[in-house]
């Protein structure tokens, strides 16, 4: 069986790639190794900041494959935030739930200085392989939408619950997973890396 190590923490996103990988993989993540630093994430784009995550590990780890991804929330009337802050938007003890507030917060403020909803965005993902300290490959996605200004369901994680892909009238919180699986800004980075995958040498 192939393996690959998600260089993140987050059980949610590491299911989300175990089930996209499909069963001829093992995923594992950074909680089966807690003695490897976390490092800081000091860029200013995703593609940097997935980068950086990718080689702390990788570097760590010999002979390991190693997926690293930086994903965010772009929002057009926030001049694209909360972007590479989008886990942190509410502040440094920032929870999903707190991060949604801001959001909702900051979207109301603009209704009320005059800007016309719906709001368009999109969710954007970078996923970087690294293996042994070197970058194997760098590989994008992102799925446009819209924001809601009150949650509409309790599935998924961060701002999935404020968050409706075009072409659909429910946000990320209501649609079933196997569904954003499909259509999320994750699963089309991936779908770059597996195309990359399969095209290497066994």
């Amino acid at each position: 069986m192939k393996q690959l190590l998600v260089a993140t923490g987050n059980s949610h996103k590491t299911e989300e790639i175990r089930a996209m990988l499909g069963a001829g993989w093992e995923v594992t993540d950074l909680t089966s190794h807690p003695h490897l630093p976390s490092p800081d994430e000091t860029g200013s784009t995703f593609a940097e900041n997935a980068a950086i995550k990718a080689l702390s590990a990788s570097v760590l780890l010999p002979g390991v494959l190693v997926l690293s991804d930086d994903s965010g929330l772009e929002v057009d009337v926030l001049d694209g935030e909360p972007g590479v802050h989008s886990a942190r938007y509410s502040g440094a003890s920032a929870t999903d739930a707190s991060n949604r507030r801001k959001l909702i917060k900051e979207l109301t403020a603009r209704i009320s200085s005059g800007k016309q909803a719906p709001f368009t965005g999109r969710f954007r993902c970078c996923m970087v392989l690294a293996l042994d300290g070197v970058v194997k490959g760098v590989f994008d996605g992102a799925v446009e939408g819209s924001l809601l200004r009150e949650e509409e369901g309790v599935g998924g994680f961060g701002y999935d619950a404020l968050f409706v892909p075009e072409g659909y009238e429910h946000s990320f919180g209501v649609l079933p997973a196997a569904t954003k699986n499909q259509l999320s800004h994750r699963a089309r980075a991936l779908a770059k890396v597996i195309q990359w995958l399969e095209a290497q040498p066994t």
